[in-house]
């Protein structure tokens, strides 16, 4: 049998690391969390944190994991969320996760809600290093069209009304709101909206990607 391909490059050799060729490795490792900030932001959208943009082995490795079933992605991925986590809450301490929750269209499509597997994952190393963590699921996502297809308005519509409260309160210290990409912010924007409501205000949001704005000249 032919050894799997490297999510981040495609190449395909013997001993991958959890998915990724050595290169791609070094790639991921390089990256730092920093501030990232769509322009325009959208009203209500809190700090975020990404490890880096949406781009190389990262893009690459987060289509294969989301659209190409490399299910087993989600630990190293949700290892790179738990430092972005760590360093956009910074010292120590006890934190509430709350992912975006997938439709149930899309996690019928991808064997499971993508970003809840990370989350999970993100936890694991977020507790091995120390932190106490807990994981909530406050939230449903309703049916909604392609954001691919959409503008940045249409984003923000669809954004408004993706989401419901199933349930709130049981946060345990700041609470850290978590997707896989940024890209108008608009989705983030209306999760917090909705949290907020129902205090439960998120300190900051942490991704693995952000978007970066194209300029037509």
């Amino acid at each position: 049998m032919l050894p799997a391909g490297c999510a981040g490059c495609g190449e395909r050799i013997p001993g991958l690391r959890q998915g990724f060729c050595p290169r791609c490795v070094g790639d991921l490792e390089a990256l730092t969390p920093a501030p990232t900030r769509p322009d325009p932001a959208p009203a209500g959208l809190p700090p975020c944190v990404a490890l880096g943009p949406y781009a190389g082995a990262l893009r690459s490795g987060l289509l294969a994991y989301k659209e190409r079933g490399r299910h087993g992605l989600a630990r190293p991925l949700g290892s790179l969320l738990a430092e972005v986590v760590a360093a956009a809450v910074g010292s120590r301490r006890p934190v509430t996760l709350v992912a975006v929750p997938d439709t149930a269209l899309a996690a019928r499509a991808r064997y499971g809600d993508h970003l809840d597997r990370l989350t999970r994952h993100a936890a694991v190393r977020l507790r091995a290093a120390g932190w106490p963590v807990r994981v909530l699921r406050p939230l449903r996502a309703l049916p909604r069209p392609d954001s691919v297809a959409l503008d940045s308005a249409g984003r923000a519509a669809a954004a408004e009304a993706a989401f419901r409260l199933r349930r709130a309160g049981g946060a345990t210290g700041p609470v850290v709101l978590l997707d896989d990409i940024v890209t108008t912010g608009a989705t983030l924007a209306a999760v917090s909206r909705i949290l907020h409501a129902a205090g439960m205000s998120p300190k900051v949001a942490a991704v693995l990607a952000a978007t970066q704005k194209r300029h037509h000249w």
